[in-house]
């Protein structure tokens, strides 16, 4: 039985976790499903946003309980190959070309408030608790704690990351783990929208281009990324989306993208 449900309409890949019995918890076979749902809406042309939302109440409640059982038994290099497909899944959820926003209609723990920091953009009803509660069962939030240092800083992330704590839908917004909290009766209506308006009104190579820039700024020294910033700058200039945009506000018109 499969662990998610892929639906696209106008223009936009909905993912959905779908066990909420077991409130959408990860496992390696839910690790792995997701990444070729990712992959799918990453190469179909009719797709230019993809929305990623839980069924049920919890929106990822990090670990499946018998998941944990079976990575006792495991080996160091089981156990190292089963991290690098976690590893991969937010890397490749984190580089995708297109725009992801998270839909979290319920708590985010763990593995499942990694899959939120690491989307582009996330929102989320007041009722959602986060928190990256790895230390508390001796383990560590590793993967996880790469994307939280760029979203809160290190001084949030040590908090975080070290008390296990878990915070309101308010502070996860506060401290940027999210971008917005929504009521729940809104929360579907205003994803929607705001993925219609990044269909409609946007451009996808300047989506993606810009993806790029935000990606890579933090990772290069600012002489290299002011050089890389004005090198794909000359480059979108020649894009024919670029040309197309600025032809159609210089003769007052709207762009259909």
């Amino acid at each position: 039985m499969s662990g998610l449900t892929y639906h696209i309409a106008d223009r936009v890949a909905t993912i959905t976790l779908n066990r909420p019995e077991k409130r959408n918890a990860l496992n390696g076979a839910l690790v792995k499903e997701l990444r070729q749902a990712f992959a799918r809406a990453e190469e179909d042309g009719n797709v230019k946003v993809i929305i990623l939302a839980g069924n049920g109440k919890a929106f990822c409640a990090g670990a499946d309980l018998d998941y944990l059982q079976q990575l006792q038994q495991n080996n160091y290099e089981e156990n190292l190959a089963d991290s690098r497909e976690l590893m991969l899944l937010m890397q490749e959820i984190y580089s995708l070309q297109k725009v992801v926003i998270a839909q979290i209609e319920g708590d985010a723990i763990a593995g499942g408030c990694g899959l939120a920091s690491v989307a582009d953009l996330s929102f989320a009803v007041p009722e959602a608790r986060f928190g990256y509660t790895e230390v508390r069962i001796g383990f560590v939030p590793a993967l996880v704690s790469v994307f939280l240092v760029r979203k809160t800083g290190e001084g949030k992330a040590r908090e975080l990351l070290l008390t296990g704590e878990l915070i309101s839908a308010g502070e996860a917004a506060a401290c940027g783990i999210i971008n917005k909290v929504v009521p729940a009766a809104d929360i579907r209506g205003h994803v929607a929208s705001l993925a219609q308006r990044l269909c409609n009104e946007t451009s996808a190579n300047s989506l993606k281009v810009t993806k790029q820039l935000v990606r890579t700024a933090l990772d290069q020294p600012l002489p290299e990324a002011l050089e890389n910033a004005a090198r794909l700058n000359a480059e979108t200039r020649q894009h024919p989306d670029c040309k197309k945009g600025i032809g159609a506000f210089l003769n007052k018109e709207k762009p259909v993208w």
